[in-house]
């Protein structure tokens, strides 16, 4: 299996996930052009795209979403909710309703050799899910726009070869910020996105020997930078009640712009 964030952050979002045999988009919240550079870069076109699969309706989730989908003829995986809510937009021109596949949060499905199981996550989305990946032993999620977690996400993020979690913002940078208070309360809130230090505090609960990579996503532009992240989090592990300490596995930071380093296993 392989994982390459194509673009992550609060301005656009496209995750590939693929096998083999099978090639997956989590999102299409970028330019179609920019996908198809991000795909190049991974030697695939997006003729060889099995399908995209969407979290949820927001514009830094679905911008690219009609191009991609009227070219290529992609099938979108999205819920009922999330599938209502992107063909009332009007800003993405006309998608053929057939090219929609209803899925459900908690039922596993199959593309290929690759096995999907959508859960629920905490946002002010329609009927948003985050995304855990198979593809026989190997196991990948992307688990961002979260504005809690509980145990019910703890268990869908178990066991894991390679996580992309969301660490959307520094509280302090939040707090002392030029967003107007309800946005912030609104970002900061149950059903808005995680800070860096409850990434780093959900991360603990899902360490094991096993991991092999874990890559930080979805950060805000005007609220966190790289480097903040990455180190708050790693802050986390330190001072956590986990055996690990932040230097037993991989931990990088995708960017806004460029993709990722490709991570395979």
């Amino acid at each position: 299996m392989r994982m390459c964030s194509i673009a992550s952050g609060s301005s656009g979002n496209c995750i590939y996930v693929g096998s083999d045999n099978h090639h997956l988009l989590i999102d299409a919240g970028i330019s179609g052009k920019r996908v198809e550079a991000g795909l190049k870069g991974l030697e695939l076109s997006g003729k060889d795209i099995d399908g995209i699969l969407l979290t949820h309706e927001h514009s830094d989730h679905i911008k690219g979403l009609g191009v991609l989908a009227r070219k290529y003829g992609l099938p979108i995986y999205a819920t009922p909710g999330t599938a209502e809510a992107v063909k009332g937009m009007g800003s993405l021109g006309k998608i053929d309703s057939s090219l929609f596949v209803e899925i459900h949060a908690d039922q596993d499905f199959r593309i290929g050799d690759l096995e999907i199981s959508p859960f629920h996550i905490s946002h002010d989305a329609a009927d948003p899910v985050a995304f855990r990946i198979a593809c026989g032993k190997k196991k990948m999620a992307v688990a961002t726009d979260l504005g809690v977690y509980t145990d019910y996400t703890i268990e869908h993020l178990k066991g894991l070869d390679v996580l992309l979690l969301e660490a959307n913002h520094d509280i302090h940078m939040l707090q002392v910020g030029a967003y107007p208070y309800p946005l912030k309360q609104r970002i900061s809130g149950e059903l808005g996105h995680l800070s860096n230090e409850t990434a780093g505090k959900l991360l603990c609960q899902v360490l094991h020997d096993d991991l092999k990579a874990v890559m930080l996503g979805h950060l805000s532009k005007e609220n966190n930078y790289a480097e903040l992240a990455y180190e708050t989090v790693k802050l986390e592990i330190a001072l956590g009640d986990t055996p690990y300490k932040p230097g037993d596995f991989p931990l990088s930071v995708a960017g806004r712009e460029e993709a990722s380093a490709c991570i395979a296993v």
